[in-house]
């Protein structure tokens, strides 16, 4: 016999770690028809320097992971003698 399980399907989970706030998050598109994600605050918001952390965290992640995949490193590209190339 089976189970019937019921369960609402609109129901988005929360993302672990991720604190309540006035961060809002938008998917629009650019000039050249790309969808880039713009995430925005309210200056007025009580919780407004956790917002900020948590968006410049987030920015940090994505720029570390797109550097892991450009260059295999999450620090960026690397000089001819091994240290860190100076932008």
């Amino acid at each position: 016999m089976t189970d019937v399980v019921m369960r609402d399907l609109k129901r988005r989970k929360s993302r672990s770690g991720q604190k309540a706030g006035s961060v809002r998050e938008k998917r629009v598109r650019n000039s050249e028809g790309k969808l880039v994600r713009v995430l925005s605050l309210d200056a007025n918001s009580a919780t407004f320097i956790d917002d900020l952390t948590t968006v410049f965290e987030r920015n940090v992640a994505k720029a570390r992971h797109e550097n892991s995949r450009l260059f295999g490193s999450p620090e960026g590209p690397r000089a001819k003698n091994g240290s860190r190339v100076k932008k």
